[in-house]
């Protein structure tokens, strides 16, 4: 038979919790889910913003000294 849970299973399962909840109570939590994925988005975006413009001056950071190192050395 295909597996475990048919079609019917899937429609029987999503009636109860229609019927449960309501649909009101559903949409509430879809749009809190929504928006707290949204902020997690936003924020793994600012992080890496954050975490690539420290990088950038690491590296500058880290230039400036060698060049003093090679005027030592002549």
């Amino acid at each position: 038979m295909g597996g475990i849970f048919s079609i019917w299973h899937l429609i029987i399962i999503l009636l109860i919790v229609v019927a449960l909840f309501g649909t009101a109570k559903l949409r509430n939590v879809g749009s809190d889910l929504g928006s707290a994925i949204k902020s997690f988005r936003s924020a793994v975006k600012e992080d890496e913003e954050t975490k690539d413009a420290s990088i950038g001056h690491t590296i500058e950071a880290n230039a400036q000294p060698a060049k003093e190192q090679e005027t030592v050395n002549r």
